[in-house]
């Protein structure tokens, strides 16, 4: 899925086709937004003909999808999984190749930073590697554990740490600022699949900054 309006009206199309009657409020509870905007989409998917809505009782309305609005939705499914597959894809070689360059640097006890898909990779990945992903730091995690490894909620000197490996999705410019004050800029790296960001550009077996 490229964009965040592509997953928002997938996801609103997703839950008025399992329950009609959910009201604009609960659809935007359910999605984690704003309920104005829930009521800016609901407008433009019945404009384009996704979505019809009926009158009920009690000065409610019901929402339901049109054969146009089933197969849009049928469309950004098919597109998200692609998206979702492509992105495994390259994020499984670019740690890949990540964790062998820093085993030849003998940077064997790891720390990832932020808790996403890419850390879940990360620490699959590990497996084929002789590296050992003490911990996930990620401020903002609930859980105690990710996968088998303990979350850092504060991070910890107890132990010694190689090196530090973004995997950070939502936010790495922050996250990057916030762990090199903790270990140093020389032992922070992250998978090429992160790209460019704020200047820093992330390359294959080497570090960030």
């Amino acid at each position: 899925m490229n964009t965040q309006d592509d997953e928002l009206t997938l996801s609103l199309l997703s839950s008025i086709e399992k329950n009609s009657q959910s009201s604009q409020r609960e659809l935007a509870r359910h999605n984690g937004v704003a309920l104005g905007l829930v009521n800016s989409y609901i407008k433009r998917c019945v404009k384009k003909g996704w979505i019809k809505i009926t009158d009920a009782p009690a000065n409610r309305y019901l929402y339901y999808l049109t054969p146009k609005g089933f197969s849009e939705k049928m469309r950004l499914t098919t597109r998200y999984f692609s998206d979702s597959f492509s992105f495994y894809r390259k994020a499984t070689h670019s740690c890949d190749i990540l964790l062998r360059s820093l085993v030849e640097q003998d940077k064997r006890s790891l720390v990832l930073a932020g808790a996403s898909d890419l850390a879940e990779i990360t620490v699959l990945k590990s497996l084929e590697n002789e590296v050992s992903i003490i911990a996930v730091y990620d401020p903002d995690c609930n859980a105690s554990r990710f996968l088998s490894v303990p979350v850092w909620k504060i991070w910890s000197t107890d132990q010694a740490v190689d090196a530090v490996l973004l995997t950070d999705i939502a936010h790495p410019d922050e996250t990057y600022e916030d762990v090199i004050g903790k270990i140093g800029a020389e032992n922070v790296f992250a998978p090429d699949i992160l790209g460019l960001w704020s200047g820093y550009q992330i390359r294959e077996g080497t570090r960030a900054g």
